[in-house]
């Protein structure tokens, strides 16, 4: 079993996973100014919450898209668990042939997807991963990972709507009942919810134009599963993608294995 790790820039997911199962996964909000002690505290409470001993964790990895803390939560980890811990990035053997400009500035957690996405799915494939931004990676039939999108994620536009109009308030990411809303409730949440389903499906549908080809659709993410389930085009949701990700990275990175 390994610790899994992965920084974004509103939440950080932690997960114990083997080649089995995954034993758990859980959110902590990122807060770039904690300590390493008060991140070791962390993890070790997710831990405990779920009677894990540091005995059973046979090492760890890291994926970051926060640089600042990056490297605070590696020594956290490596305070908890007293083995060496992995950060994904350049030199990390990934097995996936990135076919970018600049192919070492390519998210660590896009990676990670990607090399899930792979192992688990036919290819082509279209990963979308909904967090702070909404990411699309594109792999093609040679298993190639040759780009993608980011677009503002569904979070990032009901906050600029709220903020930007007076009479608006917050509301929660929940379907309403009927897609015309009758109050100004309803409408937010039936503009937010089925705009976003309807971009997943357009930007699918010219993908697969520029492809030339059909491709399988995979959506993680914590927001993946409020907005999937109103997509017209099939998109399986799969919201250990990730973690599935970096396990196999970090196997790939051991002594004898490649």
């Amino acid at each position: 079993m390994i610790l899994a790790i992965d920084i974004g820039n509103t939440n950080i997911v932690i997960g114990c996973i083997d080649q089995e199962k995954i034993h758990f996964i859980e959110r902590l909000s990122t807060v770039k100014t904690k300590t390493e002690l008060e991140y070791a505290i962390d993890i070790k409470n997710v831990l405990d919450i779920y009677k894990i001993r540091r005995e059973e964790i046979e090492g760890g990895i890291v994926s970051s898209v926060v640089p600042q803390i990056t490297e605070i939560a590696r020594l956290a980890a490596e305070k908890i668990l007293r083995k060496k811990i992995l950060v994904l990035g350049p030199g990390t053997k990934t097995g996936l042939n990135i076919l970018m400009d600049n192919p070492a500035a390519t998210g660590a957690d896009l990676v990670a997807d990607a090399v899930a996405a792979i192992a688990q799915y036919p290819v082509p494939c279209i990963v979308i991963d909904m967090g702070t931004a909404t990411t699309v990676s594109v792999v093609d039939e040679k298993n190639h990972y040759i780009g993608g999108m980011i677009l503002p994620g569904v979070g990032v536009s009901l906050d600029a709507l709220t903020a930007g109009a007076a009479q608006l308030q917050g509301i929660s990411l929940e379907a309403p009942k009927r897609i015309i809303g009758k109050n100004t409730v309803e409408c937010m949440k039936s503009g937010v919810i089925y705009s976003s389903a309807a971009s997943l499906d357009g930007i699918v549908d010219r993908i697969e134009e520029e492809l030339g080809q059909k491709a399988t659709v995979v959506a993680t993410g914590g927001l993946a599963k409020k907005i999937v389930p109103h997509c017209r085009r099939h998109i399986m949701l799969d919201e250990e993608l990730l973690l599935k990700g970096l396990q196999i990275i970090y196997r790939k990175n051991q002594p004898h294995k490649e």
